[in-house]
């Protein structure tokens, strides 16, 4: 990675866990919610970092890393799983928006975990038509491979499943790829604590 990107990645996320470090202790500041920051970004945006996260209500990034308009790019769904739709909406940040920092960002009590938790012990029915669908099948693969390291705490299983969609990025899509290659993206591992509010970094 060249010095610039790195120092600009490196400060990118010093910003995110300062802001989150407000949050958490209950002295968020809101930035950059004023009416002058929203008609300067009214012809274009200029994020330094994507994050991808889950749609979970209790999960928002912006609030979480307390920051403001035109800060992040957030793509968010649930059990932070990767479609179509998700790699090209992060390649478009990577080629367009120039970001320099990718972050995956799974939670405490992910609700997608535990019920691929719950299919996978055969709690649930493995017919049902929520199993076949992208959701469970991700998701579902990250339960398997905790299960297979005998590793079978929900925890367990929402960082590994942070590795391995930080994985499934670099290998399913050529853009991010070559930009982690090159140096000009760096990829940030993450999971949100909802008991404290804090920011766990898993990789970096």
């Amino acid at each position: 990675m060249t010095l610039d990107a790195r120092t600009r990645a490196d400060g990118a996320w010093s910003r995110l866990v300062e802001g989150n470090r407000r949050f958490s202790e209950g002295e968020a500041e809101h930035p950059w919610q004023d009416r002058e920051t929203r008609e300067r970004l009214i012809e274009e945006q200029t994020p330094d970092a994507a994050v991808l996260s889950c749609s979970d209500s209790r999960v928002p990034p912006e609030i979480i890393f307390d920051q403001g308009l035109g800060d992040l790019f957030t793509i968010r769904t649930a059990g932070e799983v990767v479609d179509d739709a998700v790699l090209e909406s992060l390649e478009y940040a990577v080629q367009h928006l120039h970001v320099c920092l990718i972050v995956v960002m799974g939670h405490q009590n992910c609700g997608a975990v535990a019920a691929a938790m719950k299919v996978i012990q055969g709690d649930e029915n493995t017919e049902d038509e929520g199993f076949r669908s992208i959701l469970m099948r991700e998701v579902g693969a990250s339960v398997r491979l905790a299960f297979d390291s005998d590793l079978d705490t929900a925890e367990d299983v929402e960082r590994i499943h942070v590795a391995q969609t930080l994985e499934a990025l670099v290998m399913d899509s050529a853009v991010i790829r070559n930009a982690v290659r090159a140096g000009e993206v760096s990829l940030v591992g993450a999971r949100y604590r909802l008991d404290t509010g804090k920011v766990e970094v898993l990789s970096f």
